[in-house]
């Protein structure tokens, strides 16, 4: 019997990122910070996906500006914090992995052509070599703070674009959640009692089972408290907007982790 042929090599090469950036591992605070699409990375190996220039530069290829907040935050709060580095038009880690929106073949009339009759191989590789190594991540520092019988109070860092499809959007950021508010309510209260901000309540958008993977797998299975945090980009596109974000939820989140007993 001839032998199998060899599989495809790894996606990922000498001189690409890791999929993943780990700051403040075992930080003292209650807090554990994620973001799904923090980076804008596309490994060699994929070229610019196809892309014309300046693409991988709008919303649809990262969150802007949340990496920034996310790095202050980590300072500022001594928080465990980790940043998937890759863009979400290679492989979108807040997708649950038969969602059709995993790898896009097109995006706010933007077509990714290398994600195109993607081959199986193809797509399970960006799984087994992005997707899981962040979301294990995850996991272990969360078993690991629950062995050690650490409170933790999980949010999911996003940004969103001010408009989409020609509509403005009047939030100045958004808690989202599915079946359990706790958290999310007590952070959209503390954000309106600042009197200068617009508060979207599960809007511009709201977690689901079928949408989102992180909230429901990371924070509802484990019954930990949790907020999906949406900060609209134009508020958080430059460093003073990060730090001044960064400032105000550093000054807002201590108060809320007594709240909920993890202080």
């Amino acid at each position: 019997m001839a032998a199998d042929a060899p599989g495809p090599g790894p996606l990922l090469q000498p001189g690409d990122l890791p999929p993943f950036e780990l700051i403040n591992p075992h930080g003292a605070s209650p807090w554990l910070f994620t973001a799904d699409h923090a980076g804008q990375a596309i490994p060699r190996a994929l070229g610019d996906l196809g892309l014309p220039p300046g693409e991988i530069d709008r919303h649809i290829g990262w969150d802007i500006g949340i990496a920034g907040v996310a790095r202050h935050l980590a300072s500022m709060l001594d928080a465990w914090t980790i940043l998937q580095t890759y863009s979400r038009l290679v492989i979108d880690c807040n997708r649950p992995l038969d969602s059709p929106t995993l790898i896009v073949q097109a995006s706010d009339g933007t077509s990714v052509p290398a994600n195109a009759a993607l081959p199986a191989q193809a797509r399970a590789a960006r799984v087994r070599e992005i997707f899981r190594p962040y979301h294990d991540t995850i996991v272990q520092a969360l078993d690991q703070r629950g062995d050690a019988q650490r409170p933790t109070l999980l949010v999911t860092l996003h940004s969103f674009t001010p408009a989409m499809a020609g509509v403005a959007r009047p939030w100045h950021c958004g808690v989202l959640y599915h079946r359990d508010a706790r958290l999310a309510h007590a952070l959209r209260d503390a954000l309106l009692t600042e009197g200068d901000l617009v508060v979207g309540d599960n809007q511009p958008y709201a977690v689901s089972d079928t949408s989102d993977y992180a909230i429901p797998v990371h924070g509802e299975s484990r019954g930990l408290p949790h907020v999906e945090l949406e900060i609209r980009q134009d508020l958080i596109a430059d460093e003073a907007g990060q730090l001044g974000w960064a400032m105000r939820l550093a000054r807002l989140l201590p108060p809320l982790a007594h709240s909920m007993g993890a202080a």
